[in-house]
């Protein structure tokens, strides 16, 4: 490795952590993130759930997150599967490679370590998937423990306790569930390393920018708090 290589590393690594930062605070320059301003939507949707008896809807999206959920992670496994097909067929994508202008040559090593990276990424993703799923699936059980409205008025504490617990327990797997995603976004920076290191550290800003601009100035954040919550 060269030292723009460990420069593009460093840079990487600074603005994963970075993203990873501004997202987990709960207000950053007076703006409530995207993510933020969803934890509080999740919370309402499970609170108005105790207003009524038949819960259909909220078994459906439940499903729904589950199903999206286990699609990214089928979807990371592939990925692993074709980094390692990408492996042993290294000394034909170097050919080709070698044959592309303004590509960085860093040799076979290189190239391998790069793929390697790579996977690490997507296995990181496919963890973070697998256990967001896992996390869905415990919410749905505690879903069911909220009691229905006649016993949530007997006891009030009980239910909001167990409101509480599956808010948070939803709102832990989406956490999960935005760590794999993001590790996905920024392996598309990543992909940059390819071609050489300053287009890794210019790809990955990029990256950084979008994922920055679509949490806190972004039309879907906007349509979030039309009604002024920020």
């Amino acid at each position: 490795m060269t030292l723009p290589d460990y420069a593009a590393v460093v840079t990487f690594m600074a603005l994963w952590f970075a993203y990873a930062w501004i997202t987990g605070q709960k207000r950053i320059l007076s703006r409530t993130s995207l993510t933020k301003a969803m934890a509080e939507r999740r919370r309402e949707w499970i609170l108005n759930s105790m207003d009524r008896d038949l819960k259909m809807i909220d078994t459906q999206i439940m499903g729904g997150l589950q199903n999206g959920t286990a699609f990214f992670a089928s979807t990371t496994i592939f990925a692993i599967g074709g980094c390692f097909a990408l492996l042993g067929a290294t000394e034909q994508v170097d050919a080709i490679l070698k044959d592309i202008p303004y590509i960085v040559q860093g040799g076979r090593a290189m190239f391998e370590l790069k793929v390697c990276g790579l996977i690490a990424l997507f296995a990181y993703s496919f963890f973070k998937f697998g256990w967001s799923y896992r996390l869905f699936n415990y919410c749905t059980i505690l879903f069911g423990t909220i009691p229905m409205i006649e016993e949530a008025k007997l006891d009030p504490a009980r239910a909001a306790a167990a409101a509480e617990r599956t808010i948070r327990m939803n709102i832990i797997a989406a956490a999960h569930f935005n760590m794999g995603l993001r590790a996905i976004f920024y392996s598309i920076g990543y992909l940059g390393w390819f071609v050489s290191p300053y287009v890794f550290m210019v790809a990955t800003t990029l990256v950084f920018i979008v994922l920055i601009r679509r949490q806190f100035f972004s039309e879907a954040r906007r349509a979030l708090l039309a009604d002024g919550a920020d």
